[in-house]
């Protein structure tokens, strides 16, 4: 990810912040849909992010991650009935703690549904897979480009 993508995104995150009318978690799925999205671009298959996805049975994640085979081009919202390849996102409150939320019940029925759950606060991330040896924290993009292992 080049360092110019982070600052767009951080940029953008802080001048919602600052406006002070906006609501601390959904406020900031569009920037966090851009540059996840913009990162997933240099993925192979490439990686789309799309925020608000209905429920298929696990609840209600915050985004989705999409590979090519699963939209058409010009989509401009999360393909209907089809699971995110590359997993869901749960965002929180900035101000919330990452390790935390990957402890909840929401973010266990989204693993339990969907194998792969990005959580996080705008400004930490922890990436939720499986591994060979099983439930595992990943610790680099590897994640995204692997296919989800069931």
């Amino acid at each position: 990810m080049s360092a110019h993508l982070l600052t767009e995104y951080l940029d953008d995150c802080r001048q919602r912040h600052k406006t002070g009318a906006l609501t601390p978690e959904t406020s900031l799925y569009q920037p966090l849909e851009v540059l996840l999205t913009a990162v997933g671009n240099g993925l192979k298959p490439r990686v789309r992010c799309f925020m608000n996805l209905k429920n298929q049975g696990a609840g209600m994640p915050d985004g989705g991650l999409f590979t090519p085979d699963q939209f058409d081009k010009e989509a401009v919202e999360a393909p209907p009935g089809q699971k995110p390849a590359r997993g869901v996102i749960e965002c929180k409150k900035p101000k919330d703690d990452v390790s935390h939320t990957v402890e909840t019940r929401q973010v266990s029925d989204y693993w339990a549904g969907y194998h792969l759950v990005l959580a996080t606060n705008y400004r930490d991330f922890t990436l939720l897979g499986m591994g060979d040896d099983g439930y595992r924290t990943f610790n680099s993009t590897a994640a995204f480009s692997s296919p989800r292992r069931r």
